[in-house]
């Protein structure tokens, strides 16, 4: 049987910042998966890191404000293990992530 898991989670007490999780999962196996950090930044929510399964393989694409994102493989071929472990660096490391994003979203250009 196939079931969707679908949740946002808010991290920051202000609430400008959420986590969005996505997934298809079929008898206990992840078949894809979205975990998308948001911040609210400049009036706009904007995405600032994504993980997924597009283009047939499980990445993490770090957006910037005025160039493409970086695309990185995640080294982590089992799905349930990439979804967890996307889930659990969003929740560790957003702060970071959007101050980074932040820094350069502020610069002259």
């Amino acid at each position: 049987m196939r079931r969707e898991l679908n949740f946002l989670q808010v991290l920051s007490d202000d609430a400008e910042d959420r986590v969005r999780v996505e997934a298809d999962i079929e008898r206990g196996r992840v078949l894809r998966f979205v975990v998308q950090y948001e911040a609210h930044i400049g009036g706009k929510w904007r995405a600032i890191v994504r993980y997924d399964t597009a283009h047939g393989f499980p990445h993490r694409d770090l957006m910037h404000p005025r160039r493409f994102a970086d695309k990185v493989a995640l080294a982590i071929a089992d799905l349930n293990a990439a979804l967890t472990f996307a889930i659990q660096d969003v929740q560790a490391l957003w702060a970071a992530y959007r101050e980074s994003y932040e820094g350069e979203f502020l610069e002259k250009g």
